[in-house]
This record gives C-alpha cells, sequence and structure tokens, in this order.
C-alpha cells in the first residue's frame, strides 16, 4: 500500500476564529488510541468544546468530541477524554509564558491528517469582545460586498 502524502482536514473550528483574535498558531502531534484513528479516518470528530491545557510541561487537549468507533470492542476509547499533545519543549515554554498573560488560551483551529500521522493545529488566542466580534462581521460583509461588485463591474466590461 502506498504511503499517505499531503494534508487531509477531519475536522476545523470556525467558531474560534468568531471568538478569539488569533496571536499564533502551532502544530502539535496526537497520542492516540487505535479506535480513535480509526474514527479519525472516517472523518468524525468535533472540536467546538476543545481547549488546551499545559500541566508540568506537557501539553493536553480537553474537550475534543472523536466518536467511539462502531467496529470496536472493548478496546474502544472514551469519546470526550483528555489527549497528549507533542510539541517541542521550547514551544511548550512559550505557550507557558504567553498564556500566563491574562486573556490569552490556547484552543484547538483544526484536526488534520499529515503524511498519515494525526495533528492539531492549536493557536495561542485572545477573547474578542462583543463589539469586535460585530465589527469584524462587518468588516467581512463590507469585503464579500465590495467583491461582488467588482465582479459585476468587470462582467458588464467585458460584455
Amino acid at each position: 500500500m502506498a504511503k499517505e502524502t499531503g494534508r487531509k482536514l477531519i475536522a476545523q473550528n470556525k467558531k474560534a476564529r468568531h471568538d478569539y483574535h488569533i496571536l499564533d498558531t502551532f502544530e502539535a502531534g496526537l497520542v492516540l488510541t487505535g479506535t480513535e484513528v480509526k474514527s479519525l479516518r472516517l472523518g468524525r470528530a468535533s472540536l467546538v468544546d476543545g481547549f488546551a491545557q499545559l500541566d508540568d510541561g506537557e501539553a493536553w487537549l480537553h474537550n475534543v468530541h472523536i466518536p467511539e468507533y462502531t467496529q470496536g470492542t472493548w478496546t474502544n476509547h472514551a469519546a470526550r477524554r483528555r489527549r497528549k499533545m507533542l510539541l517541542h519543549r521550547a514551544e511548550i515554554e512559550k505557550l507557558v509564558h504567553k498564556t500566563q498573560e491574562t486573556g490569552h488560551t490556547i484552543v484547538p483551529l483544526a484536526l488534520y491528517f499529515k503524511d498519515g500521522r494525526a495533528k492539531v493545529e492549536i493557536a495561542l488566542a485572545k477573547g474578542k469582545k462583543e463589539y469586535d466580534k460585530r465589527q469584524t462581521l462587518r468588516e467581512k460583509q463590507d469585503r464579500r460586498e465590495s467583491d461582488r461588485a467588482m465582479s459585476a463591474a468587470r462582467r458588464r466590461q467585458r460584455a
């Protein structure tokens, strides 16, 4: 069987980009059991309530929902168990220093396979205020309207 290459997206946390200012992103490996990997290969996972925590120099991923593998037996995993993330020591220390500042947290952005290995993209983030969220939505809507107007003008110009 040929070796997998490239990036295959499993789950994405779109709400995180809406609720937080993303300051920095990191790619981390995950320590998973066999049934978790099989469930992920079926494309089933949810990052909505997920967050990361740093304990004793180790990074842990909490509340990420990977449903039980349907063909699994007694070896099946718990759906919302905490999972260890694999990061370099320097990255962990950087995250420890940054999260000690007020308002900073670590949120998962995406879960994917990269060259056959399960990876999670985490972000150092700062929570947005309600008015920031409205401003972001307004900017997105304005950008969309201007793009529509530009494409309509190009169409009229061609005709």
